[in-house]
């Protein structure tokens, strides 16, 4: 059964895996917003999503482009999980997922550092 959980407690637990990131990476996450969705029009069970250009891709002709953003899917997270505790564990696990996309780590990597 889902867990039910207001929408400001959702954001909530985004901003404490927020939070969570170490400071240097945190002050090395450059021009990306976070954003929390209810679910994905094309995909409705992911997760969370990266939409930008990594920091490694960037290069003279990235200025003056509009933010990245990484979605954080509120319903595929709550359906997914039967209590608050694996909630906040799949928040910070989804979080620091898409962050690490930002970064320029593939899928394969996170899953062998067990972050996918």
């Amino acid at each position: 059964m889902p867990v039910e959980m207001s929408r400001a407690r959702f954001d909530e637990l985004v901003s404490e895996a927020l939070d969570l990131v170490p400071e240097r990476f945190a002050a090395a996450m450059n021009n990306v917003v976070v954003l929390v969705e209810d679910h994905n029009e094309e995909d409705p069970g992911l997760l969370g999503l990266y939409e930008g250009v990594a920091l490694t891709e960037r290069d003279s002709t990235y200025t003056g482009m509009l933010p990245d953003r990484i979605f954080v899917y509120r319903s595929p997270l709550l359906e997914m999980c039967g209590s608050e505790e694996e909630v906040v564990d799949e928040v910070a696990i989804t979080v620091v997922h898409e962050i690490a996309h930002h970064f320029g780590i593939d899928d394969e990597t996170l899953h062998e550092l067990g972050w996918a």
